[in-house]
């Protein structure tokens, strides 16, 4: 494996570091971890983007979360169709084998995948629109919530965008036949958050006024 190489030094003296201090402080409970297997009481599907700390934002130690993170936190409709489907794996394991209580979808403000979408959307992104992009064709994912958007500044609209990357995936995971039988059995809640990066910030989906309230 040729175009393999060895960690960067930086990497490996953080690792060290982390293992002397954190790990080795709650050695216990990371070899119950280990021994028991893992119980999260919540999935979390966020944006790939780096800035996105899940675990920070919400205060959560190791084995609280079952995390999956992709562009623009989007969950693709349910399609058995023979081909590999790594968000919809994940799904399926947290629902059906973990039996997560909450599932949450976690949005963010200025995203580039969301951006990449609407410029693509209103023409400004040719490359997005090449059948060998994997962006834009994951972005396709977006483009029914980029027709329901209202008028108004590119700024705001693109806002609007991240809302509606929250409730298509939200929508979408209910056409999974196990999402749905959890939910209306009761053992499972969907829930749609919002980070504002800049000022800490987050919202979340009122499901009675349909709008994205602070917490």
């Amino acid at each position: 494996m040729t175009s393999v190489k060895p960690l960067p030094q930086y990497l490996v003296t953080r690792y060290h570091g982390w293992k002397a201090t954190t790990f080795a402080e709650n050695h216990a409970w990371y070899r119950r971890l280990a021994t028991e297997g893992q119980r999260p009481r919540a999935m979390v599907i966020s944006c790939c983007d780096s800035r996105v700390h899940v675990t920070s934002i919400f205060g959560a130690d190791q084995g609280e979360f079952f995390i999956h993170r992709n562009i623009a936190n989007l969950v693709p409709p349910y399609e058995p169709d023979g081909n590999q489907h790594g968000t919809s794996a994940a799904i399926e394991f947290a629902v059906t084998s973990l039996q997560v209580a909450h599932l949450i979808v976690l949005g963010h403000s200025l995203c580039g995948g969301v951006k990449g979408c609407y410029d693509m959307c209103s023409g400004n992104a040719p490359e997005l629109e090449e059948k060998s992009s994997f962006v834009g064709r994951w972005m396709d994912l977006l483009r029914p919530g980029f027709e329901r958007l209202s008028e108004g500044s590119d700024e705001d609209r693109q806002t609007q965008l991240e809302y509606e990357a929250v409730r298509t995936s939200l929508d979408n995971l209910m056409t999974f036949p196990f999402v749905r039988e959890a939910v209306e059995a009761d053992r499972l809640s969907l829930h749609g958050c919002h980070n504002d990066i800049a000022e800490g910030g987050l919202k979340m989906l009122n499901p009675r006024t349909e709008d994205f309230e602070p917490v």
